[in-house]
């Protein structure tokens, strides 16, 4: 189990919306979905594009490089290209902060 680590305000991620973050020199995403702040790496892992610049629909991310999909929540590749998972971080909310479990 790791540590909760502070890195931002729920202000800074509006609803519908990605904001990257830079945890210890890696690119963390964060998204706000109706209130639900979901983390995960910036990076698809299929040509290593930043995901927050892709399209959110749900909870389903669509890379803008090569279209594949991601489910936020579980990481779980939706569609191709992409074959691996992305990595997922835990996330807490404390006051107007948000935290990430690395």
């Amino acid at each position: 189990m790791g540590e909760f680590v502070k890195v931002g305000k729920i202000s800074e991620v509006t609803n519908g919306k990605m904001k990257v973050f830079n945890i210890g020199g890696k690119q963390i995403a964060i998204a706000n979905i109706d209130g639900e702040y979901l983390a995960f790496d910036d990076a698809c892992t299929h040509a290593q594009c930043s995901l927050a610049g892709g399209m959110l629909d749900g909870h389903t991310l669509t890379c803008y490089c090569h279209g594949a999909q991601f489910d936020i929540k579980t990481g779980k590749v939706l569609a191709p290209p992409a074959s691996s998972p992305i990595s997922i971080y835990k996330v807490k909310v404390e006051g107007e902060d948000i935290f990430i479990e690395i």
